[in-house]
């Protein structure tokens, strides 16, 4: 990096995009001549901010292309300022090179008991979704297009991270759904492949129902679990996120999985402008009668509403009256729920998350934190949850639990 002409900054995240920006005071300091570049789905949402932090090129979409281009002009001396850019120009996909990434022992692990696990590798069969949910950071980029990647690239990248030592892939499509049919050629030629293996993909609640046919396909290819973006149980929250899905369908989404053979993994934004303090005891009501306790990640149980620069979230009217300006450091708008008290159940539910997973807690005696610090805000007591079942089996979930529009939490700031 010290001598590189070029350096180009991936940020497919938020947590990635905040913590990349903790580091350019490093980079910077090794390399202050370098040309600066930032690409992925994150830069062009955040494209002032990158500016004035020394960026010289801002990408976004289909990004490959558009990074070779540059690379090219800087070799020949022909770069000139050019404008933010998205791509959305529909390419023939390489291979992507690991060679010189950490071994995968070095990343989240698939944990399928009490200290066991199993290394896990991550793909791409989409990029970008064909939704425009508008809490959704994918939106302001790709507005409503994806794009499948070749299924003999697929493969490739697959058989290369299992040669590395990969028991275990995640599908990190934005949906799994977003083109069926390629989807399922996709798993049945990995399973005929690698009849052990075993995946995980993310799909759409409305997905889920409208294709639910197709769910006992993936539990019969290696499908373990399905993460799946349920965001909240009030039907009217659901309306103002334009999730095309109800509490209603949430339920049967869960029965579906569960009897195609496959695990629910929901994911969750409890803490948004329209959370109330029984909204909140709602949710978990919800997830108690579900039976998903072991099922939720406790961060996600934590989870406040971001909204950053292009956010369809915005075109909300009564968005101005809760929104008081941009946090250029956090990469969101500012905002506050109509009850003061839910910030500051959100912060005790944090923290309460925080220190039970550093002291070890499961995520039963986490969520049961939880439920009390949730009816304590409403001064009420806790009732006691349902006994665990004698013959429920460990829920599989990975070392380092999923979220993609949420703040990174300290141990991953420390960790920098």
């Amino acid at each position: 990096m010290k001598f590189a002409g070029l350096i180009a900054i991936y940020l497919p995240m938020h947590t990635a995009t905040r913590l990349a920006i903790a580091m350019l005071p490093k980079i910077q300091k090794l390399n202050s001549s370098a040309h600066l570049a930032f690409y992925g789905l994150y830069a062009t949402i955040n494209k002032d901010h990158l500016r004035d932090l020394g960026g010289k090129t801002i990408i976004s979409g289909e990004f490959e292309d558009s990074l070779v281009q540059l690379y090219r002009r800087l070799v020949n001396h022909t770069f000139v300022q050019d404008s933010d850019l998205v791509s959305l120009k529909r390419q023939i996909f390489r291979i992507p090179k690991r060679s010189n990434l950490p071994n995968l022992n070095n990343y989240a692990k698939l944990k399928i008991g009490k200290d066991q696990s199993i290394v896990v590798g991550y793909t791409e069969g989409t990029r970008g979704c064909k939704h425009i949910c508008r809490h959704c950071p994918v939106v302001p980029v790709y507005n409503g297009r994806f794009f499948v990647v070749q299924p003999d690239v697929v493969m490739a990248d697959i058989r290369q991270q299992v040669e590395a030592g990969a028991e275990h892939i995640s599908f990190g499509d934005p949906d799994f759904f977003n083109g069926p049919g390629h989807a399922i050629r996709l798993v049945e030629s990995f399973h005929i492949e690698f009849p052990k293996l075993t995946y995980d993909v993310t799909i759409k609640i409305e997905h889920l129902l409208a294709h639910r046919e197709k769910l006992r396909r993936l539990a019969e290819t290696g499908c373990l679990f399905v993460t799946t973006a349920v965001e909240e149980v009030d039907d009217d929250i659901l309306g103002k996120l334009d999730k095309r899905h109800t509490r209603a369908d949430f339920v049967e989404a869960v029965y579906a999985t569960r009897a195609a053979g496959l695990t629910p993994s929901p994911t969750f934004i409890p803490f948004n402008p329209w959370t109330t303090l029984f909204g909140f005891i709602d949710l978990l009501a919800m997830i108690i009668e579900l039976d998903l306790i072991e099922n939720v990640a406790p961060v996600q149980l934590a989870i406040r509403l971001l909204i950053p620069a292009g956010s369809r979230i915005l075109e909300l009217a009564e968005m101005k009256h809760c929104i008081s300006g941009f946090d250029a450091e956090k990469l969101s708008y500012k905002w506050t729920p109509a009850d003061p008290c839910v910030d500051d159940l959100q912060s005790k539910v944090y923290e309460a998350i925080q220190l039970g997973e550093r002291e070890g807690a499961n995520r039963r005696e986490i969520f049961e934190q939880v439920w009390a610090l949730a009816h304590n805000a409403c001064k009420q007591s806790a009732p006691a949850l349902p006994p665990e079942r004698a013959d429920s089996s460990p829920v599989l979930a990975m070392s380092e639990p999923w979220y993609c529009c949420a703040e990174p939490t300290d141990e991953q700031v420390a960790g920098m």
